[in-house]
């Protein structure tokens, strides 16, 4: 069984509805995992995703906030929602697929402004919500999963327009980096995002800040996708469809899609 799998900041599903079945029309991933819905669930707009063939979804969602959906095409049934740090906040939803594969989609929270938990509670949040999902993953080694979703983080140096400048900002901060590396090292967790393309700068979000993003290509990549070891070997074809950036009234993350050989 082949699947091609997508992971998508959305920044209100029902705002971009129109854009959500854009894409499943255009690049019709098996399974397409949302993450700021910003919506209840029974409020999703799930009727024009199930005419293009998406009749499946779990979710977990809260009215203007947060949220985060799996759509698909394949039959899969929920496998869990867990609300790390007690944030009480729609961040995580995991579907189990019918080949045994489980997928987790997160929505990590972005910390606020200041690197700084003493002055800002906010990244005080974020990094005991990465602390609680490494733990997790230490205690209940996951096998067979995908990891996805609006991590919040670029880790890499050539994950950052400027490594340099981006060192004391928010989601490029080593102390953010070193919690997300212990997280994904706690579930043996395999980038495949760079496991197919190692080289080279790589961005999934651009700033509605900038006048022209694409000419000013100020980038991070913050949205990941994860396998756990014993599947690793069998993703390809990772692929961030910058094109998404530039539609209209876009989101600022753009989806990005691995495909699996399971």
């Amino acid at each position: 069984m082949s699947f091609t799998l997508a992971t998508w900041n959305i920044n209100s599903v029902r705002l971009r509805k129109g854009l959500v079945e854009k894409l499943l029309n255009e690049e019709a991933p098996d399974v397409l995992c949302l993450q700021e819905c910003k919506s209840p669930v029974d409020k999703i707009p799930t009727e024009g995703f199930a005419e293009l063939g998406y009749t499946h979804m779990v979710a977990r969602g809260e009215k203007g906030y947060n949220g985060v959906a799996i759509l698909s095409r394949l039959p899969l049934e929920e496998a869990g929602a867990e609300d790390f740090a007690g944030l009480g906040h729609a961040r995580h939803i995991a579907a189990r697929l019918e080949n045994g594969v489980t997928v987790h989609n997160f929505y990590v929270p972005a910390g606020g402004d200041v690197p700084d938990r003493e002055v800002n509670v906010k990244f005080g949040q974020k990094l005991d919500y990465l602390t609680e999902m490494r733990d997790r993953f230490h205690a209940e080694k996951p096998e067979k999963s995908i990891l996805v979703g609006d991590l919040n983080i670029a880790p890499r140096e050539d994950d950052v327009w400027s490594h340099k400048q981006l060192l004391k900002v928010v989601s490029h901060t080593p102390i953010e980096v070193e919690h997300l590396g212990q997280t994904q090292e706690a579930g043996g967790w395999v980038d495949i995002t760079r496991k197919d393309l190692p080289e080279g700068q790589l961005y999934s979000w651009w700033s509605y800040r900038a006048r022209d993003w694409d000419a000013a290509d100020k980038g991070r990549r913050l949205d990941h996708v994860w396998a756990t070891p014993d599947i690793a070997n069998a993703a390809h074809s990772s692929r961030i469809l910058r094109a998404a950036r530039g539609w209209e009234k876009p989101s600022d993350h753009a989806p990005v899609f691995a495909t699996f050989d399971l």
